[in-house]
């Protein structure tokens, strides 16, 4: 008797490779937005459609077996063929409609590009935006993206699958409040704290520029809070040039320079690239960007101001 052949869900297989990668059901199932319940049902039924256990279940958590390790291989090829069929299948898709993802970090969409996006999103009222504010790596193979923004010190360090188009310089300032400046000038000037995000001690440029400070660090990871913080007159800290310099609640610190983070970066992947939503969408920003330059590298305006 020759047993029946079964062919593999590929589906099964994309549960074994996340189990694989995490370690854990749970951190599977946290991948694929599925429940715990559908990850073990999954790897269940590939392992009795493989004849062989494919995982051991140890304290501290998934651990692949003999065979397991035998089947990875292929399954990342399997992972390949597919993400290449679909973006080539994306690649003829050129329609103005559908889902488009963007990735950026957190300040430049809240902070820059907001009004930017909006106005591409009117012109285009069938693509559906997907924004996504970190700055964590994007896998644009896996498709975690169509589009990502970021600010890259070393273009070498860009992966080669990656269709990159160079955008601006980006830099940032030391701020503090104009009230606090003016208060700093006077017979009894204020404490004045620097306000940081992490947690090893002063900056190395918190030795820098005019002012002095006499208070305690002002600690907070959250950027926002930051903002906030140097608003009220708390200190000092160092922020991007393009939101520093637009609001007018701040000034730079006289006597300071300027920092430079990098260049900004728009990076597609293969096929994708190719499709109208994600050209008309490169194109857009790019030009947006390219009319933000001055302000993103710190110099769209001018800061004698600072120092009468």
């Amino acid at each position: 008797m020759v047993p029946e052949c079964t062919m593999i869900d590929w589906d099964d297989v994309r549960y074994f490779l996340a189990v694989a990668r995490g370690g854990s059901v749970r951190s599977a199932a946290s991948r694929l937005k599925v429940n715990h319940s559908t990850v073990l049902r999954r790897i269940a039924q590939l392992e009795e459609r493989l004849g062989a256990q494919i995982f051991e279940k140890l304290p501290a958590g998934y651990r692949l077996t003999l065979a397991g390790r035998e089947i990875i291989e292929f399954a990342a090829q399997m992972e390949a063929s597919s993400h290449q069929l679909e973006t080539r299948v994306l690649g003829r898709d050129q329609t103005v409609r559908g889902l488009l993802r963007v990735t950026l970090p957190p300040f430049l969409a809240t902070h820059l590009l907001m009004p930017d996006l909006a106005e591409f999103s009117r012109r285009h009222p069938d693509i559906e935006m997907n924004v996504v504010p970190t700055g964590a790596v994007a896998n644009l193979t896996n498709r975690d993206a169509d589009v990502a923004i970021r600010i890259v010190l070393n273009r070498d360090t860009l992966p080669l699958n990656l269709h990159g188009m160079i955008g601006p310089v980006v830099s940032s300032g030391i701020y503090m409040s104009r009230d606090l400046l003016v208060a700093w000038r006077s017979d009894r000037p204020p404490s004045i704290r620097w306000i940081v995000a992490n947690t090893e001690g002063q900056p190395g440029w918190a030795r820098e520029g005019e002012v002095r400070t006499t208070g305690a660090l002002f600690r907070t990871p959250d950027a926002e809070t930051q903002i906030v913080a140097v608003q009220q007159g708390i200190g000092m800290t160092k922020l991007p040039c393009f939101v520093g310099d637009v609001d007018p609640s701040l000034v730079r610190v006289p006597n300071t320079e300027l920092y430079g983070h990098g260049t900004l970066w728009l990076l597609t992947q293969g096929e994708t690239r190719k499709t109208k939503r994600v050209r008309l969408f490169t194109e857009f920003i790019s030009r947006r960007l390219a009319a933000h330059a001055p302000l993103l590298a710190g110099m769209s305006s001018s800061h004698d101001e600072c120092a009468t």
